[in-house]
């Protein structure tokens, strides 16, 4: 049977990123984003139903998203669900937790003229990029009608 462990995730920052390095010295950054989705009310109206997602982040772009993303910032995330499993030191039951592990990390416009980049979740820094992102604010016009 094939299998398939895919996870492509566009949402904003609900906290800072948080750094640190293992006793190696590779470079991890935990990510925590919201991913909303409209949904009817039932009343012919919309409400968002927002979901929060804990992200992991390895080498450069760990150290890259912890200089320059900040709460609130868009990004785009594409990666692999992995269980986290442990033992609570104060009931001493089994937990657990599905996250996202980022193999590729986009910055997304702020909206407010701030930088624009892309990531990719490998170690090499000398890797190709993959993913692009948007095109300046000054490089389309805005118009009513949109053509398609």
């Amino acid at each position: 049977m094939a299998n398939l462990n895919k996870v492509m995730l566009l949402g904003n920052l609900t906290r800072d990123p948080e750094l640190r390095h293992t006793p190696k010295g590779s470079a991890v950054a935990d990510l925590g984003i919201a991913v909303n989705r409209k949904v009817s009310d039932g009343n012919g109206g919309w409400r968002d139903e927002t979901t929060f997602v804990d992200v992991t982040v390895w080498g450069s772009s760990a150290e890259n998203a912890q200089k320059y993303l900040t709460k609130g910032r868009g990004v785009f995330i594409e990666g692999r669900l992995q269980m986290d499993t442990w033992d609570d030191k104060a009931t001493g039951q089994k937990r657990t937790k599905l996250k996202v592990v980022a193999d590729n990390l986009q910055f997304l416009p702020d909206g407010k003229g701030g930088a624009r980049s892309s990531h990719q979740g490998n170690d090499d820094s000398s890797s190709s990029r993959q993913g692009g992102s948007a095109a300046p604010a000054d490089d389309y016009a805005e118009e009513d009608d949109i053509p398609f």
